[in-house]
């Protein structure tokens, strides 16, 4: 899922930079902060929802026109740049955007998501997941202070 031809790896390359620096962190921050919108007590949440719906149906956007006539995102041919980013863009249901305005990508994830290992991939998962109703509020905080509430570190004193 690598090509060998130095061009298609470079093509590939593009792809899986993109996903990691653009299309994984501003849609899990849209996530994020579409979630502490719903939680209705974080205060008001429309500027991020304003700045993330809008990054969220920019990249939508880039995939787009990076699919016009092309099948798959990278090299012509199905590479790990369609795996990366597959999985966040079946998510556009929760992402307050029209699949409609995005053919290509429409078209798209309807092939990518036939595929036999595709379908298999993406029904692994239930079984690591946890309901939230199990989950006790001193750990719900323990958790939350992991995830939102961090700060920096000072240098140890043995480092010195």
């Amino acid at each position: 899922f690598w090509p060998k031809e130095p061009h298609k790896k470079y093509d590939v390359a593009q792809w899986m930079y993109w996903q990691m620096a653009n299309q994984g962190p501003k849609m899990g921050e849209q996530g994020h902060f579409r979630r502490t919108a719903n939680a209705g007590k974080n205060g008001d949440q429309a500027y991020a929802l304003l700045r993330f719906d809008n990054e969220v149906h920019r990249i939508y956007g880039v995939m787009n026109l990076g699919l016009h006539k092309k099948k798959y995102l990278a090299a012509g041919e199905y590479t790990i740049a369609d795996m990366i980013c597959y999985p966040w863009a079946t998510t556009w249901q929760n992402r307050n955007l029209d699949l409609n305005e995005f053919p290509n990508v429409k078209r798209w994830l309807d092939e990518i998501g036939e595929r036999p290992a595709v379908k298999k991939a993406m029904a692994a998962g239930p079984e690591y997941r946890e309901d939230p109703a199990s989950v006790t509020p001193d750990e719900q905080a323990r958790r939350s202070k992991l995830l939102t509430h961090q700060r920096a570190q000072a240098v140890p004193k043995e480092w010195s």
